[in-house]
C-alpha cells in the first residue's frame, strides 16, 4: 500500500509538471485573452502546490508544517502584498517593467528537493501581481464583451515562431522530465524557472515599449549594477565575501580572489554588468549629447572596475561578443569583420609568441577551471543515448555515475549548455534549442540599426548566449526572456 502511494504521487507530481508547462504554453500561443488569462491563473496555483507538495515532508519545511496557522497569516499576507501589486501595475502597466528590471538580480536561497537553490523571489512577486492585473480584469468580462474591450485595452502581440519554440522548448523539458534520474531537480526548474519566466515573457512583450521606457529600466539597472559595484569593492578590499561559500572556500586556497557582490556566483553577477555595460555602449555609440556620452563613459568606467574584480572570463567573452554585434550594428559588417579579425590575429600572434603569459601553457582542465572534463563527460553523456537523452536536469546525476565523481565534483550542466540539452534532452531537444536562439536572434537584430534600444537589447541577448556556452543557465535567467520580449516588442514586422 505503501509503494502504491507513493507511485501515485510520483504519477501525479510528474503530471502536474507537464500541466503547468502545457498552461504556459497556453499563455504564449492562445488567441484569446480570456484564455491566456485563465492559463495564467492556473499556473500562478499549480506551481506553489507543485512546490509544497514536493518538500511538505522536508525539514526546511518543518517549520510552517507544524504551524498551519503562522503558514495561513503568511499566506494572508502574501496575498494582500500581490494584491496592492496587482492594483498598481493595472494603473500604470509600465510599472511591472520597472519592478521587474529592479528585482532581477536578487537572489533567495532556498533548499528544494535536497538541493539549495537561489531563488528570484522579489520577481517572483512582480510576476504574480502583473499576472493578477492581467488576468482576473479579463476574466470578469463578459463573453460578449471580451474581444471589444479586453483585445483593445491591450497592446496585442502577434504569436509567431519565437514563441512557439519557446514553448515547445517547456512542454518537451517538462515531458523528459518524466523518465529522467532527477525528477526533483526537473520539478524544481519548471516551477521556478519555466513557467514563471514565460508568464514574464507573455506579461513584458504586451507593454507597449518606448525608447523612453527602455531607457528608464537600463536607468534602474544601472542604478542596481553600481550599488553591486561598490558592495564588491568592499569585498575585494576587505578580502572576505557576503555570500557563495564555494567561492569563499575557493579563494582562501588560490592566489586570486574573486568577488560576487550580492549574488551567489562571480559569473552571474559578470553577466548582469555585462548587459548593463552594453546598453551604456549603445548609447555611447548613438548618442551625440555630450553630457549623456560623458555619463556614459563614466559609468562604462565604473562597471568595467567591478567587472573586472569577478575575474569572470565567461563575462569577457560575452562582453566582447556584445561589443561586435553594436559594432556591425553601427558601422556596418565589413568593419567590425575587420576588426574583430585584427585582434585575432593579435591575439594568436601573443598565445603563440608567449602561452604562459595567458595562462594557456597548462592542460586543457586547468586552463578551463575544470570545464573540459565536464563538456568530454557531456559528450560522452549524449552519444550513449543521442535520441531521448537523459532526461531533464540529469546531467549532474548521470555524470556522476558515469565519472564515479563525488557530489562536491560534479556539476549540474556542463557549462556549455547545447552539450547539457544534447546530453539531456536528446537530438531532438538540441535541435529545438538551436532553432530557438536562430530565431530568436533573428528576431532581435531585425531592425536594430534604427533603434539604440533595440540595438541593445540584441547585442545583450547574443552576449548571454556566448555566455552559455562557457558557463550555463539559458531560459534559466530571467534575463533571457526580459530580453526576448523586449525586443519581440519593439522589432519591426517583417519586411518593414
Amino acid at each position: 500500500m505503501i509503494a502504491t502511494t507513493t507511485t501515485l504521487g510520483d504519477l501525479a507530481q510528474t503530471a502536474g509538471v507537464v500541466v503547468a508547462a502545457l498552461l504556459a504554453a497556453v499563455v504564449l500561443l492562445h488567441g484569446s485573452a480570456r484564455a491566456r488569462a485563465a492559463a495564467m491563473l492556473g499556473a500562478l496555483v499549480l506551481t506553489p502546490v507543485l512546490l509544497v507538495a514536493n518538500i511538505w515532508s522536508t525539514p526546511q519545511f518543518e517549520p510552517l508544517r507544524e504551524r498551519p496557522l503562522l503558514m495561513l497569516v503568511a499566506g494572508a499576507g502574501g496575498l494582500v502584498v500581490l494584491a496592492l501589486g496587482a492594483l498598481a501595475i493595472q494603473r500604470r502597466p509600465e510599472l511591472l517593467a520597472l519592478a521587474a528590471a529592479a528585482a532581477l538580480p536578487f537572489r533567495v536561497p532556498i533548499e528544494s528537493g535536497g538541493n539549495t537553490a537561489n531563488l528570484l523571489v522579489p520577481l517572483y512577486l512582480v510576476i504574480a501581481a502583473g499576472a493578477l492585473a492581467y488576468a482576473l480584469p479579463r476574466l470578469r468580462l463578459p463573453r460578449g464583451l471580451h474581444d471589444l474591450e479586453a483585445e483593445e485595452a491591450e497592446h496585442e502581440y502577434e504569436r509567431g515562431p519565437l514563441e512557439w519554440l519557446l514553448a515547445g522548448a517547456i512542454v518537451l523539458y517538462a515531458a523528459q522530465a518524466a523518465y529522467s534520474s532527477d525528477f526533483d531537480g526537473a520539478l524544481a526548474q519548471t516551477i521556478f524557472f519555466y513557467v514563471p519566466f514565460t508568464l514574464l515573457y507573455a506579461l513584458l512583450v504586451r507593454i507597449r515599449w518606448t525608447q523612453q521606457l527602455a531607457a528608464r529600466c537600463l536607468i534602474v539597472l544601472l542604478v542596481l549594477a553600481a550599488a553591486f559595484v561598490a558592495i564588491g569593492f568592499v569585498e575585494f578590499a576587505r578580502r572576505e565575501l557576503l555570500l557563495n561559500p564555494k567561492v569563499i572556500s575557493s579563494n582562501q586556497f588560490e592566489s586570486y580572489f574573486r568577488v560576487n557582490s550580492l549574488f551567489f556566483d562571480p559569473n552571474i553577477y559578470g553577466r548582469f554588468l555585462v548587459t548593463v555595460m552594453l546598453g551604456l555602449v549603445a548609447l555611447l555609440l548613438w548618442s551625440r549629447r555630450t553630457p549623456l556620452v560623458a555619463g556614459c563613459a563614466a559609468g562604462l568606467a565604473l562597471l568595467w572596475a567591478g567587472l573586472v574584480l569577478t575575474l569572470s572570463q565567461s563575462s569577457f567573452t560575452a562582453l566582447m561578443a556584445g561589443l561586435i554585434v553594436l559594432g556591425a550594428l553601427r558601422w556596418g559588417t565589413r568593419r567590425a569583420a575587420a576588426i574583430v579579425t585584427a585582434f585575432a590575429v593579435a591575439g594568436a600572434l601573443v598565445v603563440l609568441a608567449a602561452p604562459g603569459a595567458v595562462g594557456l601553457d597548462g592542460s586543457a582542465d586547468s586552463v578551463s577551471s575544470g570545464r573540459w572534463s565536464l563538456v568530454k563527460g557531456g559528450v560522452e553523456l549524449a552519444s550513449e543515448r543521442p535520441l531521448q537523452g537523459w532526461g531533464s536536469a540529469a546531467f549532474k546525476t548521470e555524470y556522476r555515475e558515469q565519472e564515479k565523481a563525488s557530489s562536491e565534483r560534479a556539476s549540474a550542466a556542463s557549462h556549455t549548455i547545447p552539450i547539457t540539452v544534447a546530453a539531456e534532452q536528446g537530438l531532438g531537444g538540441l535541435a529545438l534549442y538551436l532553432a530557438l536562439v536562430g530565431v530568436a536572434i533573428a528576431t532581435l537584430l531585425r531592425g536594430a540599426r534604427r533603434s539604440i534600444a533595440r540595438a541593445a537589447v540584441a547585442a545583450a541577448f547574443v552576449a548571454l548566449v556566448v555566455h552559455t556556452l562557457l558557463y550555463a543557465a539559458f531560459l534559466e535567467d530571467p534575463l533571457a526572456w526580459a530580453l526576448l520580449a523586449v525586443g519581440a516588442a519593439l522589432a519591426p514586422e517583417p519586411g518593414s
